[in-house]
C-alpha cells in the first residue's frame, strides 16, 4: 500500500491508517485484479467510461481503478461519467464538485429520464427495467462520443446473485449479469471489474473513506421489489451459515452443462454407454454432484 502520503492518488488521500482498512483495501484490489484478469478485460491503450451514481459500489469502482492504474497495473485511460437522470432532489452539485476535488477526468451529463419513467410505467410497477434501458441507452452514446471501448460499471458479487436468483424464481432460466460482454451494436464492451467483490466491503470502504454518497430514491423509494425480496433470502441464508454467498457465487464459475437440462448445451439425445468411462474419470476429478434429495 501507499503508505507516502506524496506517492497516492488524490482519491487515497486521508486513507485509515487501521490495519482493518489497509487489509480491506489490498482485498479489493487483489478481487478486482483478479476478475479484470480472468475476464480479459484490458486492451493496452483503451479508454474506460467508468459510470458513477455516487453510490458506495460505484465510488469503490472508481478509487480501485484509480489504484491500480497508479501502480502501473491497469495500462488505460479512464473518464469518470455522471447521468443526471433529473430525479426531484438529486444534488447536482456534489459529484462534480467531489471530482474536481479528486483531480478525476469526468463528463456529467443531464438527462431527464426522470420524467419519461414516471409517465410511462404503469402505478405499481417498478422503475428498474425502463429505468436502465434509458440509462444504458445514453452511456453507450456519450462512450462512443468520448472515444471509450467500454462503458464500466459497479455492479459487484452480490448483485451478480441476485440477478441469477431473481432469473431463477421469476424468469425461468438459469442466468445473471456476466463481467464481461459486447453490446447488441457491436462496438462497446460492458465491464464489471467489481464482480469477485463483496457488497459488504464495498460499504465499509466507501463509508472509511468518507466519499460522499448519493442514495437511489427513483427506485429505492418503491416497496416490494423483487430484487429486495431476493436480498432479504439470501441475507438470511447468510446469517445461517456464514460463507454461502461465496459458495453460491464459485458455483456460477463452476457449471456443468451435462448436469442441468438444457439440449442446446449438452447432447442428451446423443449421449451413448461408451461416453460412461470418459465421464466417469471427470467425476472423479470433482466433488460429486448432489442429484438425489436429502
Amino acid at each position: 500500500m501507499f503508505d507516502n502520503t506524496d506517492d497516492i492518488h488524490p482519491l487515497f488521500q486521508g486513507a485509515p491508517k487501521s490495519t482493518d482498512f489497509k487489509k480491506l483495501r489490498k482485498r479489493i484490489v487483489q478481487n478486482t485484479r483478479e476478475a479484470i484478469d480472468r475476464y480479459g478485460m484490458v486492451e493496452p491503450g483503451a479508454r474506460w467510461l467508468v459510470c458513477l451514481s455516487g453510490g458506495k459500489d460505484s465510488y469503490t469502482l472508481l478509487a480501485v481503478l484509480h489504484e491500480l492504474k497508479w501502480r502501473g497495473l491497469l495500462p488505460i485511460d479512464i473518464l469518470a461519467c455522471n447521468l443526471d437522470q433529473g430525479q426531484p432532489g438529486f444534488p447536482a452539485t456534489v459529484l462534480p464538485k467531489f471530482l474536481d476535488d479528486m483531480q478525476v477526468p469526468h463528463r456529467i451529463e443531464y438527462q431527464d429520464t426522470y420524467s419519461v419513467v414516471v409517465d410511462k410505467v404503469p402505478a405499481g410497477r417498478t422503475f428498474c427495467a425502463l429505468c436502465s434501458r434509458l440509462r444504458r441507452g445514453h452511456l453507450y452514446r456519450i462512450a462512443r462520443e468520448e472515444g471509450c471501448s467500454a462503458v464500466v460499471l459497479g455492479h459487484h458479487r452480490d448483485d451478480i446473485l441476485e440477478t441469477f436468483f431473481m432469473n431463477l424464481f421469476h424468469g425461468g432460466r438459469l442466468a445473471t449479469m456476466p463481467p464481461k460482454l459486447v453490446n447488441e451494436e457491436g462496438d462497446l464492451f460492458v465491464y464489471r471489474p467489481l464482480a469477485h467483490v463483496a457488497e459488504a466491503d464495498c460499504e465499509k470502504f466507501a463509508r472509511a473513506m468518507g466519499y460522499p454518497i448519493i442514495p437511489c430514491d427513483l427506485c429505492g423509494s418503491q416497496d416490494g421489489l423483487q430484487r429486495q425480496q431476493v436480498k432479504q433470502i439470501l441475507d438470511g441464508w447468510e446469517k445461517n451459515s456464514p460463507g454461502r454467498r461465496q459458495v453460491m457465487f464459485k458455483a456460477l464459475t463452476n457449471a456443468r452443462p451435462s448436469h442441468l437440462l438444457d439440449m442446446g448445451l449438452f447432447d442428451f439425445a446423443g449421449l451413448s454407454r461408451e461416453d460412461r468411462s470418459d465421464r466417469s474419470e471427470k467425476l472423479e476429478e470433482n466433488p460429486p454432484i448432489i442429484t438425489t434429495p436429502n
